[in-house]
């Protein structure tokens, strides 16, 4: 590989071990969904799978999509919060982001939402990655990161009042999943903020 091409794969978050990463995550996201519709069904958050024990919904959720548009809007999402983050934080930290966001999600679905049957996707947890990523780059008081946030205030802003995005039009999108998983992402990257950075 020519010294241009590392430095934009590098540029891009993708060079190395970086590049490794992201491609599981890409495994991680597509492999639920090529059982269509039974694993769906098997794998969703839904209410009354959770109130049969079936726990494994709580994390299975995030990773199984209503169908291919649904999923390339996640993998999309996915790739551009890659470039634009995946630096910030170890992957220990990110590890932390991602358990917080999920967390807040299901919990805020459970408690908060019962109205919400059954929900599917990663694009609450991909709002917690973007809530933590803002977060660092406030922090550093980058410009860019005032236009991030300001984004994501006013995605969020317009779901919860005006419905869902012109882009995910057709899809039963959950907006109150995506301010969860924003305030996990932003929740623990405070607590990252914090707590001395040994992770």
């Amino acid at each position: 590989m020519n010294t241009r091409s590392a430095r934009l794969l590098k540029s891009l978050n993708c060079d190395g071990g970086y590049g490794m990463a992201l491609l599981l995550c890409l495994v991680l996201c597509a492999l639920p969904s090529l059982g269509a519709e039974s694993w769906l069904r098997a794998l969703r958050y839904e209410r009354t799978g959770l109130l049969q024990g079936q726990y494994w919904r709580l994390l299975s959720a995030h990773l199984v999509h209503l169908d291919a548009h649904h999923l390339l809007l996640n993998v999309a999402g996915l790739l551009l919060l890659w470039m634009l983050f995946a630096r910030e934080f170890s992957w220990r930290e990110w590890l932390l982001i991602v358990l917080c966001a999920v967390s807040l999600i299901d919990a805020g679905l459970w408690w908060l939402s019962r109205h919400v049957y059954w929900y599917a996707g990663a694009s609450g947890l991909l709002h917690g990655v973007w809530a933590a990523g803002v977060c660092a780059s406030l922090w550093r008081r980058e410009r860019f990161g005032i236009l991030l946030a300001a984004a994501l205030v006013g995605k969020l802003a317009y779901e919860h009042f005006l419905g869902p995005s012109p882009l995910t039009a057709g899809l039963p999108v959950v907006s109150i999943a995506h301010i969860y998983g924003a305030a996990g992402g932003a929740l623990a990257a405070l607590i990252l903020a914090l707590v001395p950075r040994r992770l």
